[in-house]
């Protein structure tokens, strides 16, 4: 599953809960935190069958099918890659400054 299908699921998710228990929730956190996501999933298990709302259950059954690829380790971007090397070189960079004439 991708990082924007387990987008999608939590925005639809955050407005089904927003409409049917009035449960504002953050759709990047619930897409990006393992641990979010379970609670918004056990809570939007708990309304849908104390309020009888059947579609929310499948929402939260596909929510909880995204964690474990959310909690998989992610691999740096190429501009964090790039960024991280700067960084990391800036004093040798500073080293030869005074040695350029």
């Amino acid at each position: 599953m991708s990082t924007s299908d387990t987008f999608a699921i939590a925005a639809h998710l955050h407005v089904l809960l927003r409409r049917k228990s009035g449960r504002v929730t953050d759709t990047e956190w619930m897409a990006t935190n393992g641990d979010y996501a379970r609670e918004i999933v056990r809570f939007a298990r708990e309304k849908a069958v104390d309020e009888a709302n059947a579609e929310l259950r499948p929402w939260a059954d596909k929510l909880e099918a995204a964690i474990p690829e959310m909690e998989k380790p992610r691999t740096k971007t190429l501009f964090e890659a790039a960024a991280e090397a700067l960084r990391n070189s800036t004093g040798e960079r500073n080293r030869y400054v005074g040695r350029l004439r």
